[in-house]
């Protein structure tokens, strides 16, 4: 096995890019600067419209494991496996119960491990990117881990046989905050002892700090309009903030499926004068607007759905700013956004509550000045994506010594 730092890494993601996972596409550029060799494989093609500048420093070839739908393919697969693969027949037990999808796509990635001497596999959520890792790994006979983050943990369509069955089969599982980490362990027991809590990480030579006490009185919020961003919520914050006589403005940025209630919302409390849905931006401009702003507003919830953040991404990037945040009490945000310390929380789906805490910001500048300053050092302490990247290399490492798998032996190497 090569030292941690030139291993090959697979990273197994079910569509790539995604226009809101940058927090993968920092992974990935800190593994990369650090001279780890990473290959992408994507479930699925994207479907989003806009994307990220930051892709463009990506080194990492992507493959696309797509399925022919064709009942031959699968046959054809299975039949290449058990020639190639060492670990075909205890991969096939244990598929019991997955989809053939899962396990074609298995198969042409557990080629593609063979065919380019990948020493690890890593998936991000615990859905069907581990689901296709998972027997991959078992197939190539490599040590496989996977990143837990929120919608795979909590939403109602999560399967607890499926993920008690990943985190018992996993060599490592990683997860984004202590809460998750609490919660798994709860609810999975033995399955989830090893859980390791592993903050998503920024670079900081890209989010720098900037001053807050003397900026106009604007507040930004960025993510999907989706139901677990809560952006309902803040507009009827910032309608309860103009009736109040506050001076500001509230710009949203971002699109999603709730975008037409968002603007009937708007229009029926009459504040389109001061709250505008903007769409997405590039990340440049996210955060230019951020750095920009007196407040960052994340006013998360937990979906009808179950669905929730778990560690909002554009959060840490507003803290790393310098821009004040109010957020609420879902999941692992009150871990780093800690009330009167690092910023305010306040109860989910609470609007007088969230147009108090802004109001408050809106017209403290001191206060700002001082809820910023300690945010940044926690960022600084345990948000650092080099330093994150880092220990999970080791992580890594650590299951490669760990595996007890036969050692990689070269076969007659297939294309993905």
């Amino acid at each position: 096995m090569r030292p941690p730092d030139s291993a090959r890494i697979g990273y197994v993601v079910k569509r790539y890019p995604r226009y809101s996972e940058t927090f993968i596409v920092n992974e990935i550029l800190a593994h990369e600067a650090a001279g780890t060799d990473v290959t992408i494989f994507a479930l699925r093609p994207p479907v989003d419209t806009h994307f990220q500048e930051l892709l463009a420093r990506v080194r990492a070839p992507v493959h696309y494991l797509l399925d022919s739908g064709k009942a031959a393919d699968f046959w054809r697969a299975i039949d290449a496996a058990q020639a190639t693969l060492p670990g075909t027949g205890d991969a096939l037990a244990a598929a019991a119960g997955e989809e053939a999808t899962t396990v074609y796509q298995a198969i042409r990635l557990a080629q593609a491990i063979r065919a380019h001497h990948l020493d690890h596999l890593h998936a991000h959520f615990a859905t069907s990117a581990a689901s296709v890792a998972r027997l991959a790994a078992r197939f190539a006979c490599v040590p496989w881990s996977f990143t837990a983050h929120a919608k795979d943990i909590f939403h109602e369509s999560v399967v607890p046989a499926d993920l008690a069955r990943k985190l018992a089969d996993a060599d490592a599982v990683i997860t984004v905050s202590d809460y998750n980490q609490a919660f798994l362990q709860a609810e999975y027991g033995a399955a989830a002892t090893g859980v390791h809590r592993l903050y998503n990480g920024l670079d900081l030579g890209r989010f720098l700090f900037h001053e807050s006490s003397d900026r106009p009185p604007n507040i930004v919020a960025v993510g999907r309009l989706v139901e677990k961003k809560g952006f309902d919520v803040l507009v009827d914050a910032c309608a309860r903030l103009k009736a109040n006589g506050v001076r500001f403005t509230c710009t949203v940025i971002g699109s999603g499926d709730q975008e037409e209630g968002l603007r009937a919302q708007i229009q029926h409390l009459g504040v389109g004068d001061v709250v505008l849905l903007e769409g997405p931006r590039p990340q440049a401009e996210v955060i230019d607007a951020v750095a920009e702003a007196a407040v960052f507003a994340a006013p998360c919830v937990v979906g009808r759905d179950g669905n929730r953040d778990g560690l909002p991404t554009v959060l840490l990037e507003a803290m790393a700013l310098g821009t004040p945040c109010v957020s609420t009490d879902v999941t692992g945000i009150p871990e780093i956004l800690r009330d009167g310390e690092t910023g305010l929380t306040v109860p989910q789906h609470d609007a007088p509550a969230l147009a108090k805490g802004l109001a408050r910001l809106l017209a403290d500048a001191p206060l700002r000045a001082r809820l910023a300053a300690n945010a940044r050092l926690v960022i600084e302490a345990e948000f650092d994506i080099h330093r994150n990247a880092a220990r999970q290399r080791a992580l890594f490492a650590a299951c490669a010594h760990a595996d007890n798998r036969p050692p990689f032996q070269p076969t007659l190497e297939v294309t993905a």
